[in-house]
């Protein structure tokens, strides 16, 4: 079974287009392409990688299907297309052609209505995704859970992924009311969720792997093991430590677990997700 990286990105830094990368994150106000993944990857025995939008246009996906053509450890992409323009079938319907097409994402975190997902445009567009086989990766605060587990229970087909457990706030340790809102997310049998992002929830200079255990504890209870998936979001997470580190405190914490369990969550259940050709 593949080793897979479920949540990582590419970008060529635009001070712009990319102001989200702000002066306090100054190690990653540069270029990240492929050839600076690859030996991590190899470094960290993973064999391969899901490259997720980091930029709000379809010239992204071009941009990320373009590096997946000549870098075959690429197996899947997490695009972005306007799920609530008029003519989001005919794009779901372009994009069906590409392998390496797998899902999309928005990022709703950003958006000043909190609930927008439950808008009948954008409702509609995720309608439609199934139908062209694509899953959808849910980028959200923790205020945004309940909108979410409407969103997953309103449409039971559709395969969701919650990234970055919801972006808890891991620096001030609030864990109850966070707590409460996933597990609900977690009952919807058609939710995965990455272990993913969390460093950059948690004091970026100062944390320890024993920050994460309490969330950690969470989502391993209320998805269990075959709804997991890690993902590093890297180079995002070198403001707060970087790869190693990273990966690291994930396997500590995973070390209990049996091989079979192990091989699902380092690889197993990003492939079935993701339907990737591996």
């Amino acid at each position: 079974m593949l080793k897979i990286d479920a949540h990582q990105h590419f970008w060529k830094f635009d001070p712009v287009r990319d102001s989200w990368i702000t002066e306090d994150m100054e190690v990653i106000r540069r270029d990240f392409l492929p050839q600076d993944l690859m030996h991590i990857l190899m470094h960290n025995h993973i064999e391969g990688c899901i490259a997720v939008q980091a930029s709000q246009t379809e010239k992204e996906n071009q941009f990320l299907l373009d590096l997946a053509a000549t870098n075959p450890f690429i197996k899947g992409i997490v695009g972005w297309v306007d799920l609530q323009a008029e003519d989001v079938e005919e794009r779901l319907k372009h994009y069906s052609k590409h392998d390496k097409m797998v899902g999309f994402r928005h990022v709703l975190q950003g958006e000043p209505q909190r609930d927008i997902m439950l808008n009948p445009e954008f409702t509609r567009g995720i309608a439609l995704l199934n139908k062209y086989g694509f899953t959808y990766d849910v980028l959200i605060f923790p205020d945004q859970l309940a909108y979410a587990d409407e969103l997953a229970a309103r449409f039971p087909d559709q395969p969701f992924v919650l990234d970055h457990i919801a972006k808890p706030d891991i620096k001030n340790k609030e864990v109850a009311e966070w707590e409460k809102n996933i597990r609900e997310v977690a009952k919807n049998p058609n939710v995965y969720c990455k272990v993913s992002g969390m460093v950059t929830e948690a004091h970026w200079y100062a944390w320890e792997e024993e920050d994460f255990k309490p969330y950690m504890d969470v989502v391993f209870d209320a998805f269990g093991v075959d709804r997991l998936m890690f993902g590093s979001d890297w180079p995002v997470c070198m403001v707060a430590g970087g790869y190693n580190r990273v990966i690291k405190m994930v396997r500590h914490y995973v070390d209990h677990l049996t091989d079979k369990e192990k091989m699902m969550f380092w690889g197993g259940n990003a492939i079935k997700f993701y339907n990737l050709e591996v």
